[in-house]
């Protein structure tokens, strides 16, 4: 099963389960982002992210640049407090 498929699965089960005040909310978000112009802004497929800095999990700033050195490379956020 491809990645595309998989989130239009979890959508689905999330649109089944989630109370309407949940939904409604989602909705909500989801128009505000669409109205205030975000998606020409976003990168597309194949365009190559800007340079930055960010903490690594142990709170040390590390450079996209220094890291691509070594190969590709992923950047992944987690929401939330661990």
């Amino acid at each position: 099963m491809t990645l595309r498929e998989q989130l239009a699965n979890f959508h689905a089960r999330f649109e089944a389960k989630a109370p309407p005040e949940v939904l409604a909310k989602k909705y909500r978000a989801t128009e505000e982002l669409r109205a205030s112009g975000i998606l020409g802004r976003v990168l597309k497929k194949g365009n190559h992210a800007p340079e930055f800095n960010l903490p690594d999990a142990a709170g040390r700033m590390v450079s996209s640049a220094a890291l691509l050195r070594n190969g590709p490379l992923v950047v992944s956020f987690f929401r939330g407090k661990w």
